[in-house]
């Protein structure tokens, strides 16, 4: 068969499998619109389906502008990944070094890969309501102890300070950092913190759970370096062959990449790497909803450290789920298959329903080879 009409045939395979996979969630959870996009062997399939907006009746496309939550971290990971390539900082050195001055201490003398592992011995989901800018939260923070030293709790908090501290260290604000150097060099043409009026057309609305209201992210304590980024299913493609090396990168920031993918802690269900979270595949569905949890979200969870860290491995699976309150996304990638998938709809639906359906897809994707 012509290369042009077996592509037309593996897109429309993709759909059709994208479409069952799916089906469910999109039906339980009224999801207003949703995409999946697949990068299979460097090559880029989308199956979508509903509305961007209901106002208007926009549809949602590959291009279309979801907020990214959570999956926003990734990001923040790699750019201090690639501070720490350019000498610009350490991530084994203390918090504190960077924060205070070496003047204060940070939960128990917690290092920039404490942060990047939400290794913090139990710091809270969100900055807390008393907290209105980054010197309060320093402030908080010194006065601060951790009430389950050694533990992996999961928090907007840990990683959100990474990205300041990664900022001061390339002297501009956390934004300008991910919006003129890493998005750029990353390929990326429709991803940014703060949407530009001319792409504002393609951003697509939210809608909560609970009202079914429009909405869009509101600001906060260190919002773009914990889960302000906007972008779409043909943007976060390309970071996934970044990530999965299929595409040519600059040395410096591929090293930046594998160095996120390093396995530091392990825990019950996966081993934690720089926000990425990485189980061995092949893995049951059942473990991977169980380390996408509630339980992991909001409870620490006992590690043990690795050490050495853990390299890249090929034989896994890694993911990450990001959601604000009208959206919920979730990327998956299986470097020894070079196949990644992102999920990115404006509603957000369970994070085990995200988890079971891109499981499903990805099943039926890796039959297809056999």
């Amino acid at each position: 068969m012509a290369g042009s009409q077996a592509n037309e045939q593996n897109e429309q395979f993709v759909q059709e499998k994208a479409q069952k996979a799916f089906a469910n969630a999109l039906a339980e959870y009224k999801i207003p619109g949703l995409i999946v996009g697949v990068t299979s062997n460097g090559k880029h399939y989308f199956y979508a389906t509903g509305l961007a907006s209901r106002a208007d009746k926009q549809p949602v496309t590959p291009d279309t502008l979801f907020e990214l939550g959570s999956i926003s971290k990734i990001f923040n990971a790699t750019l201090a990944a690639l501070a720490e390539q350019r000498g610009l900082l350490s991530l084994n050195e203390k918090a504190a070094h960077y924060l205070c001055a070496d003047t204060c201490e940070i939960g128990n003398d917690m290092t920039l890969m404490d942060l990047a592992t939400h290794h913090s011995g139990g710091l809270p989901l969100q900055v807390p309501d008393e907290v209105n800018d980054t010197d309060s939260l320093v402030r908080w923070l010194a006065a601060w102890q951790p009430p389950q030293p050694g533990t992996r709790s999961y928090s907007n908090i840990s990683i959100g300070l990474l990205g300041h501290i990664t900022a001061q260290a390339f002297g501009m604000h956390y934004a300008q950092a991910a919006e003129t150097m890493l998005f750029p060099a990353l390929g990326l043409q429709s991803t940014w913190i703060n949407v530009p009026d001319q792409a504002m057309d393609r951003y697509a609305f939210g809608y909560d759970r609970k009202t079914d209201q429009a909405i869009r992210v509101t600001p906060g304590v260190l919002d773009a370096e914990a889960y302000g980024v906007k972008s779409s299913a043909r943007d976060m493609l390309k970071l996934l062959d970044a990530e999965l090396g299929s595409t040519a990168a600059d040395p410096e920031l591929a090293a930046a990449i594998q160095r996120t993918q390093e396995g530091q802690f392990k825990t019950t269900a996966f081993v934690q790497d720089m926000v990425w979270e990485q189980y061995p595949w092949p893995v049951d569905v059942e473990t991977m909803e169980s380390g996408n949890g509630y339980d992991f979200i909001l409870h620490p969870q006992p590690v043990e450290k690795l050490n050495p860290a853990l390299a890249p491995q090929q034989s896994v699976i890694l993911n990450k789920t990001g959601s604000t309150n009208g959206f919920g996304g979730y990327l998956a990638m299986l470097p020894g298959e070079n196949l990644g998938v992102v999920v990115l709809a404006n509603r957000n639906f369970p994070i085990q329903a995200r988890v079971k359906a891109t499981y499903s897809l990805i099943e039926a994707l890796l039959a297809d080879r056999e």
